[in-house]
């Protein structure tokens, strides 16, 4: 089963760059994209995706206000951030937002996200399975 994604940002290449390293990957189906967080959020609630993938600053509505409405909607849901304003503030703002993990757009990006949503699906199936609890160590 392939996990989908739906990538968010104003960039058109940045969203083109992050869908041609999830297509060469089976495990991985890119199933929408949106150019900001009011539109990432119809998207949310049409493609119901296993990861959103949100850059920080769009127009109409940021990152981090789409991922609060997000959670709401779909409280499972994996959420990463990416951004060219990375900070701990930030970070300590994603994380009350909802958001996974916050990464800042460099030239190795997609290398990082790949690792990371691999690492998230694990801990998923393992936690679905029932071999890992909330807390992400194995049940006593």
């Amino acid at each position: 089963m392939a996990y989908s994604i739906l990538l968010v940002d104003d960039s058109p290449p940045i969203r083109r760059i992050l869908r041609s390293y999830f297509e060469h990957d089976p495990e991985w189906r890119v199933c929408g994209e949106a150019e900001n967080g009011e539109v990432a959020i119809q998207r949310v609630k049409e493609l119901h995706p296993d990861i959103v993938i949100l850059d920080l600053q769009m127009p109409i509505m940021n990152g981090l206000e789409a991922a609060r409405q997000i959670r709401h909607l779909a409280p499972g849901i994996t959420m990463l951030m990416i951004t060219l304003h990375y900070s701990k503030e930030l970070v300590q703002q994603a994380e009350a937002a909802g958001i996974n993990e916050v990464f800042c757009k460099s030239a190795d990006i997609a290398n990082h996200l790949l690792l990371t949503i691999r690492n998230v699906c694990q801990m998923r199936s393992h936690t679905d399975k029932g071999l890992v609890g909330k807390s992400g160590l194995p049940p006593s």
